[in-house]
């Protein structure tokens, strides 16, 4: 389409799809945002660190052609909007782009431009990884067992924005109609007369494809366990069933690549004794078979016969091989995501239990700073890397903030176009630059032995470390 609030770079090119894979040029151009408050900083310095790496990875062969687009406040101060139509279809138009953080707008409209921007691109998978980079401060004893990739449902839970307000027509309409269809329901609420009240749909579809872009991406990338996580013990018919959905589509659509937990348990129990009858291997997977009802044992000896009936690909330990599918009640995931941090791997949630999970996770690391974060839609290939923290107004133009966040999201993106060159280069650089201690405030007054430096100085020790 024709733009009238930004031009397209001279001399790029557009990324495209085909046939499910993405087709990069090697002059891709790619929209960003470089965001609000401390984002003018950060963004300065993370092209900095991008053409660098670009440069040195290629030798001038390859070039990004980047172009500005607008949201937030820049965007309301020109075109008197806080996401221009313009800016969403320059995403969707060059399929892979980057941006800072963003304000949220104050008063009505929008609730969130990320969230805004997520749902115009359908962007259904929150990616975020959690891993240690040597010499960062951290409040546990060993970040180092960190290394993890949150997969996030992006479009559905409570952050659809179904509420009724306590005091509004639509509250009371809503509780009229709710008492009326659903009495029993309805008698739950303590205090239903000064309730507000949201709704929480998780769906057959917005779960499988989630669960399906997770495992996919732990089985290229060779990692060793998905974790599923879920409050299935308190919320049933929601966070119950994305982890029931998510087993379903593990099994449906990955069967020989992957096994289930209990599946571990029922073949490790016929590989040490091959006399153990089915029954047998019942009461060893559920202590309390014995006083389960019938059809519940019967339950139980049929998921043993439907492991067992996986031996000729599973069996005699071959299952050691596979991705294992496992599940988590969500409370518990925060501490054992501490106390054994090497048990977890990639791990799939619902919307909000991610939300919380990944921020947790960062401050393990070394904090939001340096935590990275990618809204993709595997499907279409369209993606938006971006800063997972604030604005920080109080520091904006200060040239202070760590940039970490967008730089590392950057290398995310070169990850996702396959130009892991690149991406390599920065993490090298990234690492180097935190192992000689050079390194922003927020690290440097917690760092023994530490050089504070500039938000622009953080992005020359990366490229210096490139090598």
């Amino acid at each position: 389409m024709a733009y009238t609030q930004f031009k397209i770079p001279a001399g790029g090119a557009k990324i495209t799809i085909k046939d499910g894979k993405l087709q990069v040029p090697d002059n891709p151009i790619i929209p960003f945002v470089e965001g609000d408050g401390t984002g003018r900083d950060i963004w300065r310095a993370s092209v900095r660190v991008f053409d660098a790496a670009v440069q040195k990875a290629y030798g001038g062969k390859r070039k990004v052609h980047w172009m500005e687009i607008f949201a937030g406040e820049k965007a309301f101060r020109q075109f008197k909007t806080w996401l221009p139509d313009e800016t969403v279809e320059a995403f969707k138009e060059f399929m892979v782009g980057i941006k800072g953080p963003l304000t949220t707008p104050i008063g009505g409209g929008i609730r969130s431009l990320n969230v805004a921007l997520r749902k115009a691109l359908d962007l259904y998978v929150c990616q975020r990884p959690v891993r240690y980079y040597k010499g960062l401060p951290s409040p546990v004893k060993h970040p180092e067992y960190v290394d993890m990739v949150i997969f996030r449902e992006n479009t559905e839970d409570i952050y659809t924005g179904i509420e009724f307000q306590y005091g509004t027509d639509d509250n009371a309409k809503f509780k009229k109609l709710f008492k009326e269809a659903f009495p029993k329901e309805y008698a739950k609420m303590r205090f239903p007369d000064t309730a507000g009240i949201g709704i929480k749909p998780v769906s057959v579809e917005g779960t499988e494809r989630l669960v399906r872009a997770a495992i996919r991406w732990a089985l290229t990338n060779k990692r060793k366990i998905m974790s599923l996580v879920h409050k299935g013990n308190i919320m049933k018919f929601t966070e119950g069933a994305f982890k029931d959905w998510g087993y379903g589509v593990a099994k449906r659509e990955f069967r020989n690549d992957i096994v289930t937990e209990r599946e571990t348990w029922i073949l490790g129990n016929k590989e040490k004794n091959p006399e153990l009858s089915v029954e047998e291997n019942a009461k060893e997977i559920d202590p309390g078979y014995e006083m389960m009802a019938p059809d519940k044992q019967a339950e139980i000896r049929a998921e043993v016969e439907a492991a067992l009936a996986l031996w000729p690909t599973h069996g005699d330990g071959k299952w050691k091989s596979k991705l294992l599918i496992k599940d988590t009640i969500a409370d518990i995931v925060f501490q054992q995501t501490i106390t054994r941090a090497r048990e977890f791997d990639v791990l799939a949630t619902p919307n909000l239990n991610g939300d919380y999970l990944s921020d947790a996770l960062a401050a393990q690391v070394g904090g939001m700073g340096i935590a990275p974060g990618a809204n993709i839609n595997y499907v279409t290939g369209h993606a938006i890397f971006e800063a997972t923290h604030g604005t920080a107004p109080k520091y904006a133009n200060l040239d202070k903030v760590n940039p970490g966040s967008v730089i590392l999201s950057g290398e995310m993106m070169f990850r996702y176009l396959g130009w892991t060159e690149v991406a390599d280069l920065i993490v090298k650089g990234m690492e180097g630059a935190v192992a000689a201690r050079t390194v922003t405030y927020d690290f440097a007054r917690l760092m023994d032995g530490a050089t504070e430096i500039k938000c622009s100085e953080f992005g020359e020790a990366i490229i210096k470390h490139m090598g």
